[in-house]
């Protein structure tokens, strides 16, 4: 359940670009501080929410991280009210914050409840439920909020009159104090489970007496660094795919962050499926990485008019057909799928007692979703060609390969 909320609020972002570019009055560029604004919560908040961890245990933690968002939640009625694109940056990083304590407690208990070899299947079990959520995030919100405007994009601004703004603004007050109240829900399933205690074996496990500090472990800092490079194009997918669909006057752009969630989820049941059974994990982490560079070819080099490979693939099932090179910004999501539960285990690995440090800094990593996006917005802005933006996820994918091959096998730097 938890890791549906994960899905759910992080991935409605994909939706709210395009909505407050319209209602906020913005361009490219600026309505894509909403993934900065969001993702840079995990990189200011990571040690400090550690800290809150160390006192706290992971179980209260996670409680600690619902309340916060709670609040976050609720502070988008009075952003709702005024159309203060500042507000709405606030309550989407108090939102981060609390999404922040909640990742660094959670991942390390899908890690430690099991065997090591098959921690990354259990994390994929984890993503596929909240790849679920993001397909479901943008249908829902499409629903709700954007039922009459999917046709607008990019005129939506100079036709709307400020009375159609501000009714459009005001339709987030009940979704987002609807999650607020299964916040306060959840709150009550934590308090009262039987989650067991993980720090006790944390402590036996650890076999690094000599280290004094998490930067000590080469492989939790590349890991971070191959965290960035992935949450980068993970945003830039999903996040964008809207965006890039309106500026291309596609019909119902508002619901194409559903394609690339619906890739992902077919990445994450082939995750679950072969690992570690038929490929290690690092193995995956390599496969994952060498997809990334060629979708990101396809995406660039793909036509924008042309919509045959989705003719071919779906257009029997009677989905929506889109142009080649939408559908391989939507493809990047299986090749993504399977790098964030690949990473953690390769990073973490006999860390002990220093493993919600290892988490913090993994965490910090999401930090490539605030920045590696705002750098595409800005290439977009200067160019005005969003298509060849894409290319900043080619050294991305670069460094996630080298992670994969060598860089999670680094124990000392020399």
């Amino acid at each position: 359940m938890l890791f549906f909320i994960f899905g759910f609020v992080t991935w409605l972002n994909g939706s709210l670009i395009p909505f407050l570019k319209i209602v906020c009055n913005l361009n490219d560029f600026e309505a894509l501080y909403v993934t900065f604004t969001f993702y840079i919560a995990y990189t200011l908040m990571a040690f400090p929410m550690a800290s809150v961890l160390k006192y706290t245990g992971y179980r209260n933690g996670m409680i600690v991280g619902l309340l916060i968002m709670v609040i976050g939640a609720l502070l988008f009625v009075p952003a709702a009210y005024s159309i203060n694109y500042v507000y709405f940056l606030g309550a989407l990083f108090v939102l981060g914050t609390g999404l922040t304590i909640l990742q660094t407690a959670s991942n390390p208990f899908v890690i430690y409840l099991g065997p090591k070899e098959s921690a990354a299947k259990r994390i994929a079990i984890m993503g596929l439920i909240n790849k679920v959520a993001g397909v479901a995030v943008p249908i829902v919100f499409s629903a709700l909020v954007l039922s009459d405007v999917n046709n607008a994009s990019e005129f939506a601004i100079i036709v709307i009159s400020e009375e159609e703004i501000q009714e459009l603004s005001e339709r987030l007050i009940m979704p987002y104090i609807g999650m607020a109240a299964v916040f306060l829900l959840l709150i009550g399933l934590v308090y009262f489970s039987k989650l067991p205690k993980i720090s006790d074996q944390l402590e036996q496990s650890n076999g690094e007496d000599d280290k004094e500090s998490i930067f000590q472990f080469p492989q939790v800092v590349l890991g971070s660094m191959a965290i960035f490079s992935y949450l980068g194009v993970e945003v830039i997918s999903c996040d964008t795919i809207n965006l890039y669909g309106s500026t291309l006057y596609m019909e119902n752009f508002s619901i194409l962050t559903a394609y690339a969630m619906s890739f992902m989820v077919v990445g994450y049941i082939i995750g679950v499926s072969a690992i570690p059974r038929f490929i290690s994990q690092s193995g995956a982490l390599m496969i994952s990485a060498i997809v990334g560079l060629l979708c990101i070819f396809g995406i660039i080099f793909s036509s924008i008019d042309e919509t045959y490979i989705s003719e071919i693939i779906w257009s029997w099932a009677g989905l929506a057909i889109i142009p080649n090179s939408v559908f391989f910004v939507a493809m990047v999501g299986l090749a993504n799928a399977i790098v964030w539960p690949s990473i953690w285990p390769l990073a973490l690995d006999g860390l002990g007692k220093f493993t919600a440090k290892g988490s913090s800094l993994l965490i910090m990593g999401l930090a490539g979703g605030a920045l590696i996006p705002l750098s595409f917005g800005r290439i977009t802005l200067v160019t005005g060609d969003m298509q060849f933006a894409y290319a900043i996820c080619f050294p991305c994918y670069a460094f996630i390969l080298f992670y994969a091959i060598k860089g999670h096998k680094i124990k000392k730097w020399k």
